[in-house]
């Protein structure tokens, strides 16, 4: 390519591909790199979110939930269905069919927005001091090309974190990408970690029929989230048969064998355990994607854990150079990503046409947190531990779905939504979700969040009956002492 562009963006995931589109709509004379490749050798677009990550395992998850619900709770309803079965190479088609749609939909955003797509592996080589250019060195294979571009944004993403002694074969010993490829359902599977990975992996062919053993580091189990909702969460889960949970465990060593893999591991308490099984996930969290892109050279160092400097609208040390998504602080989130791809859009934009800089950076407190697992788990804002530890006065409302009546229609009365407003101002700190579809009521607690509400103006907001939403409204209200329903 031998004309200079305004923007190139290297990475298509999330946070790449929605720049891209966004720096187009702009205005902007954009091009995107990216170096995934379907089965085919094309390219395809959407990063490990769309190829391998959010939504081929959701599709996977919703086409297990129906079997399992079929399978061992639909007779509730009246419904008898015998001799249900499982066609596993058949649900890992339709995840794959889903998967190519979308990437395809990618590169039809890309041709009406004007984008130009390039296949590669980009590399910052130099700034050009007469015309203030970068210039990107792209390989793919054996093809090598220069692309001079004005903007840099980097959206490179993150790549699952190894554990140092198990190899990745994705044959026993399997990564995210293993994990969701799996020709049929193990009769024994390990997880290492209990994070968003690994309770998703595991809880998909839990209700495929493998008896999961899930194996966490950390002391306590989803430390991340409100140590309430984190309680209620294991509570759930362990009564859910074929699904076992061990934390503050330390693995020692991982065997494999031509039928199986072995972990030895040290428990809570010290003493030797051993776990034999069909297939082992690793799923112990992810590592920023920053090698091989030419940083060093150009003096942008990472810092220790491999994420880029930058500042609150994720501009880098180096000169119109930017950088979002998993590269950069804050929770490798997909929407994060985005959001970050187009605040950056804009401020490239507001500088190029001479506009005063009005760009908004992202509200870390306002970004939405889901695990996918049944029942899931949402949350936005604080949580108590992070409240009590800033010496900060609040109060508590909450409400089970147990006293819902469209949870109980739904059989899914399992959970609550909790409420955490300020004690003086009753502005809304933090809402913590465990039950059903809270992956789609926690967007009411995101906007009241980003708009100031206080758990009052939930309160008098009149929510449909019957629905889940009903819940957080009783939350709300119970959080000024005044819950109607229980």
């Amino acid at each position: 390519m031998s004309d200079t562009v305004d923007v190139a963006v290297i990475g298509g995931g999330p946070g790449g591909y929605v720049a891209a589109i966004r720096c187009a709509q702009l205005g902007l004379n954009t091009v995107c790199i990216d170096a995934w490749k379907n089965a085919r050798g094309r390219a395809s677009l959407g990063g490990t979110c769309l190829n391998v990550g959010c939504i081929p395992s959701k599709t996977l998850l919703e086409s297990s939930e129906y079997y399992f619900q079929v399978k061992h709770k639909i007779s509730v309803h009246g419904i008898q269905v015998e001799g249900a079965t499982v066609d596993v190479p058949a649900m890992i088609a339709r995840k794959d069919k889903i998967v190519t749609t979308f990437t395809a939909g990618i590169a039809s955003l890309f041709k009406k927005n004007k984008v130009k797509s390039v296949l590669g592996t980009g590399r910052l080589l130099k700034r050009s001091d007469t015309d203030d250019t970068w210039c990107i060195e792209v390989k793919d294979d054996d093809n090598t090309q220069t692309i001079q571009a004005k903007y840099v944004i980097i959206a490179t993403g993150s790549v699952p974190r190894q554990l140092p002694m198990a190899d990745i074969d994705n044959e026993k010993i399997l990564d995210n990408t293993g994990a969701l490829a799996l020709s049929e359902t193990p009769g024994r599977l390990g997880v290492v970690g209990a994070g968003v990975i690994g309770l998703e992996m595991g809880c998909v062919w839990r209700r495929l029929g493998s008896e999961v053993t899930v194996l966490e580091a950390m002391p306590d189990f989803l430390m991340a989230a409100d140590e309430q909702i984190a309680k209620e969460a294991k509570k759930i889960f362990s009564k859910e048969p074929g699904l076992n949970i061990h934390t503050g465990i330390k693995i020692e060593s991982v065997k494999t064998s031509k039928k199986s893999v072995t972990v030895h591991y040290q428990d809570t308490d010290g003493n030797k355990q051993k776990l034999d099984v069909d297939k082992l996930i690793v799923a112990i969290g992810r590592m920023p994607n920053t090698t091989d892109l030419g940083l060093d050279e150009n003096g942008l160092e990472v810092d220790e854990r491999g994420f880029i400097d930058v500042d609150e609208f994720c501009q880098t040390r180096l000169a119109n150079v930017f950088a979002v998504g998993d590269v950069v602080r804050g929770p490798m989130l997909a929407h994060k990503a985005s959001e970050e791809g187009v605040a950056v859009a804009e401020a490239i934009a507001a500088r190029e046409k001479d506009r005063q800089h009005k760009t908004e950076p992202v509200n870390f407190n306002t970004i939405p947190w889901v695990i996918y697992t049944a029942p899931e788990i949402a949350w936005v804002g604080k949580n108590e531990q992070e409240l009590k530890k800033a010496g900060t006065a609040y109060k508590v409302g909450q409400f089970p779905f147990i006293a819902n009546g469209r949870a109980r229609a739904m059989n899914a009365a399992t959970g609550l939504i909790k409420v955490i407003a300020d004690a003086e101002t009753d502005r809304v700190l933090g809402i913590h979700m465990i039950g059903p579809h809270v992956s789609e009521l926690i967007s009411e607690a995101v906007m009241a969040m980003e708009f100031s509400a206080s758990s009052e103006d939930i309160a008098c907001i009149v929510h449909a009956h019957p629905s889940l939403s009903e819940v957080l409204h009783e939350a709300a209200l119970d959080a000024n002492n005044r819950a109607l329903h229980i």
